[in-house]
């Protein structure tokens, strides 16, 4: 009410007006912020410095009132001004919002032409959406264009390959695909446990699991994971050995209890475990499977979603890459 009464009292102030309609826009009475900063814009009197800031903060009005065709045409407004660079970010969370995903590819790549930030990722994450979406209405040929485009824009990003050996695959590509799995363990080998069951599986069609085992195993001793650990027990199960002996694949999980306590690995050792009570073991599994679920999930960075798929954007806050590429028992 005082900032009413001044503004009242003195209208030429430009100063008194971004102060009440700041005031409006926290207080959620979003139209009335509009009212305030449209009327600043209309006035001649003010300098081309009141003027972008009156345009920024109607911005910022239409977008917190979720007026996002409002808001981006006034941001687009900012174009070189003292505001420009805010306004390609707000720009960007838009096109996100949206799924624009050509529009936010566009914009990134103004964004770090000027140097604000180095957007290589961000945008490869654009162009494999794009992909998915050109897949979906059967444009393969579109789809693969775009994931090369993605994997030349952030070569040691994981998804552009990860999305191009699976488009591989659906067109009965497998050796292409596995060669480009291959690819990127050795340029990203953190990402190795994301792919270590499509990777078994590749291998498995291409007769390679013998190869594909001792790149597994490789990875396992610099970094054990329990993506890549079951693995390695599904193709040690299916290479049976030769005098007729069991397999022993079941032994990498006590293996990786020796150098993790793992409730997940010991589950899982104990599934196929002869106990002295057998008749209680299927209540016993019950409870352990039901203990270690939680802890096969994934966890976002940023925020703790949990989810129990890898996700490369989180559902929650929106971030990207926040979901580590391992299970929250291994974080």
């Amino acid at each position: 009410d005082a900032f009413i009464e001044a503004v009242q009292n003195d209208p030429d102030t430009a100063e008194l007006h971004f102060a009440l309609g700041n005031l409006f826009r926290r207080r959620g009475e979003y139209n009335r912020a509009v009212r305030v900063h449209e009327h600043l814009l209309s006035r001649a009197d003010i300098g081309k410095t009141e003027r972008d800031r009156a345009q920024h903060a109607l911005a910022l009005d239409f977008l917190k009132a979720g007026l996002l065709d409002r808001a981006e045409e006034a941001l687009a407004r900012l174009d070189g001004t003292a505001y420009e660079n805010e306004a390609r970010l707000s720009r960007l969370a838009i096109y996100e919002r949206a799924h624009d995903w050509p529009q936010a590819v566009q914009i990134a790549r103004q964004m770090q032409a000027h140097g604000q930030g180095d957007y290589s990722v961000r945008i490869a994450h654009y162009l494999c959406e794009q992909a998915l979406a050109q897949q979906a209405h059967g444009q393969l040929d579109a789809a693969r264009q775009l994931l090369q485009e993605a994997q030349q824009a952030a070569p040691s990003a994981p998804r552009p390959r990860i999305e191009r050996a699976h488009l591989q695959h659906k067109n009965g590509q497998s050796a292409q695909a596995l060669a480009g799995l291959v690819a990127l363990t050795e340029v990203s080998p953190t990402s190795t446990p994301l792919i270590a069951t499509f990777l078994t599986e590749l291998a498995k069609e291409c007769g390679q699991l013998s190869q594909i085992r001792t790149l597994l195993e490789a990875n396992y001793r610099s970094a054990p994971s329990l993506d890549v650990m079951q693995c390695l027990v599904a193709i040690d199960e299916l290479q049976a050995p030769a005098d007729g002996k069991e397999p022993q694949g079941r032994q990498w999980y006590v293996e990786h209890l020796n150098h993790e306590p793992s409730l997940v690995a010991a589950s899982r050792w104990l599934s196929q475990e002869t106990l002295t009570h057998e008749e209680h073991h299927p209540a016993v599994q019950r409870a352990l499977d039901n203990a270690t679920k939680p802890l096969t999930r994934y966890r976002c960075a940023a925020c703790g979603f949990e989810a129990r798929q890898h996700f490369w954007q989180c559902p929650g806050c929106q971030s990207w890459d926040s979901y580590p590429p391992r299970r929250v028992e291994e974080q």
